[in-house]
């Protein structure tokens, strides 16, 4: 995973090795036609075993080309061993709550070189088939390695149920539920959760505190157009109802061994793990600087601010900063990197960037332009999170 967004500062430092330059040759070819070679993908992939299907949902529009992305960004980190593993490992954990099972990697590899052969077909070789080939041995062995290692330790999923259930705003809903048995998870992760309205469909959530003695987990669920489980939690789910919890993963953690400030950026409901970092930092009775930025487009979506605020006032290390669009007289109007870099400089601090893909992007570039190293920077990769949640 994006432990702290440098992977592709690595893999442009040096040369790729001839197996990368061939698979990122590939990548880039099908990229016009990467619908296609998803759906071809699926097509293949059930041909040869009917019985996968029922491992999917039903609609397979909102994810059918997650696990092809997933297949394709694992390749493309061929050249970081460390990256790769990182990434892959949590991979073949989450994959545990489908039902995947080691027998059904060959298949799946089947298809993938398949798609890739006929959509890259332009640049499709026998050197190339080979590196794909030694790409994605690498890939599926990890990846049932660490399914193997937790399977020793942890259940494929986690049946949690309701206990709480707010609304904040029309579209905004805050869940507290308690699993059925322990979930042992770090301030900053996220999970996967499923609702029994959709089963097979998984969105991913970040905890919105820092682990609790009694064990309830938090969840700040924006409900989107066409999403479906986010709809499902916010408008049809409550008190009493159970949901089901994917493994922790995410590596947007803090490193309690450093005493440098946290530089916290929270966009919309990006706010939740913003505000279990500071609970995390607070637990460890350290003080060291904490400045926090809550960006949303109106005031009215400020929708936590209270709980932050009241955060601040207990703690005097912690500084709050509210940056929204509709300029309110008491916040800071424009967009989050902007209001950033005008508080500046951050050279002692290590950022964290939580919110919309856009936004992540920006504020990673701001970072990066005013001197922040960036190794510096965590945030997860935009593609396995999407902050709103869909």
């Amino acid at each position: 995973m994006g432990a702290a967004g440098t992977l592709d500062t690595i893999m442009d430092a040096k040369p790729p090795s001839p197996d990368a330059f061939l698979i990122r040759r590939t990548m880039d070819e099908i990229a016009p036609v990467a619908d296609k070679a998803t759906s071809y993908f699926y097509a293949l992939l059930f041909l040869r075993r009917p019985d996968l299907r029922d491992l999917f949902p039903v609609g397979m529009e909102a994810q059918r080309d997650r696990l092809f992305k997933a297949l394709l960004t694992a390749a493309d980190r061929i050249d970081d061993p460390a990256a790769l593993t990182e990434y892959l490992a949590q991979l073949g954990r989450g994959h545990r709550k489908y039902g995947t099972q080691a027998h059904d990697y060959p298949a799946v590899g089947e298809a993938l070189i398949g798609a890739l052969a006929r959509y890259g077909a332009a640049v499709w070789t026998s050197q190339t088939e080979a590196a794909w080939i030694r790409a994605y041995t690498v890939v599926s062995q990890v990846m049932i390695d660490a399914a193997a290692a937790d399977e020793q330790t942890a259940p494929p999923w986690w049946d949690a149920e309701i206990v709480a259930h707010e609304r904040r705003t029309p579209d905004v809903a805050v869940l507290t539920v308690r699993p059925g048995q322990a979930y042992p998870f770090l301030a900053g992760q996220y999970t996967s959760v499923q609702t029994p309205w959709w089963p097979r469909v998984w969105r991913h959530y970040s905890f919105a505190s820092a682990p609790r003695a009694d064990g309830l987990l938090t969840f700040h669920v924006r409900a989107v157009p066409a999403g479906w489980v986010s709809n499902a939690l916010v408008h049809r789910a409550g008190a009493g109802d159970v949901i089901r919890l994917g493994p922790p993963a995410g590596s947007m953690t803090v490193d309690h061994s450093s005493g440098d400030g946290l530089l916290c950026l929270g966009g919309g409901t990006g706010i939740a793990p913003i505000k279990a970092l500071v609970e995390d930092v607070a637990g460890h009775g350290v003080r060291r600087s904490v400045d926090v930025f809550y960006g949303a487009r109106h005031t009215r979506d400020l929708y936590d601010l209270d709980t932050i605020l009241a955060l601040k006032a207990r703690h005097p290390w912690l500084s709050v900063r509210t940056v929204v669009s509709d300029t309110p007289p008491d916040a800071r109007s424009g967009p989050l990197p902007e209001a950033v870099e005008e508080f500046g400089p951050w050279e002692a601090y290590d950022a964290y960037l939580s919110g919309p893909p856009g936004m992540i992007r920006s504020t990673v570039d701001t970072l990066v332009r005013i001197g922040m190293p960036s190794h510096r920077i965590r945030h997860d990769l935009v593609h396995e999170l999407v902050a709103a949640g869909d």
